[in-house]
């Protein structure tokens, strides 16, 4: 019987990690996914729109302190994005790094809602992929909802490894490397 009780314990071992990295896969390709997709939105906005930020406050001489801040960038437009961003997930697949072994989440749909011009093959679309997608950006959203907030706050280059692999530690960047890097 004493055979038997360390078989369990190293198929519950090798199990538990293959569950860690499927997870982290899955919590690493939702955030490069969202950041994607909040870049997107952001360049999507007429960088002349400002929004009055201030206090409504009077100062001793009559004057307001208003400042104009770019639309795009501002804490009221990047708190509306993420109330919607995770819904976005449903456009994206599935699809298993060959060299790897490791799953990456691709966009499947185009941004006009046509299909994508990607080659899909090898990609897997399914209700469960999105759905999972989708459940791991909106736990994102709700634990690195500040740190989303400060990161698109100001442009900043490589936000996905700064706050997917370096803030956030969601991938490890050693063994995830994404197609747009390649």
């Amino acid at each position: 019987m004493k055979g038997w009780g360390c078989l369990a314990l190293l198929l519950g071992a090798l199990l538990g990690t293959a569950w860690a990295r499927r997870s982290q896969d899955l919590h690493c390709g939702a955030c490069r996914a969202l950041v994607d997709e909040l870049e997107w939105e952001i360049a999507q906005v007429d960088p002349k729109k400002t929004l009055q930020m201030g206090s409504f406050r009077i100062n001793p001489d009559g004057s307001q302190s208003v400042v104009e801040v770019p639309y795009a960038r501002s804490e009221a437009h990047l708190t509306e994005l993420l109330e919607e961003v995770c819904d976005r997930m449903k456009e994206y697949g599935e699809q298993i790094d060959p060299s790897t072994h490791r799953k990456n989440y691709v966009r499947v749909v185009g941004r006009n809602g046509e299909s994508s011009e990607l080659d899909l093959q090898g990609i897997r679309i399914d209700s469960d992929i999105s759905g999972t997608l989708k459940f791991a950006c909106e736990s994102i959203v709700e634990e690195y909802e500040d740190e989303l907030i400060e990161f698109f706050s100001r442009e900043a280059d490589n936000v996905k490894d700064k706050l997917c692999s370096k803030r956030t530690d969601l991938c490890d960047h050693a063994l995830h490397i994404s197609h747009d890097e390649l």
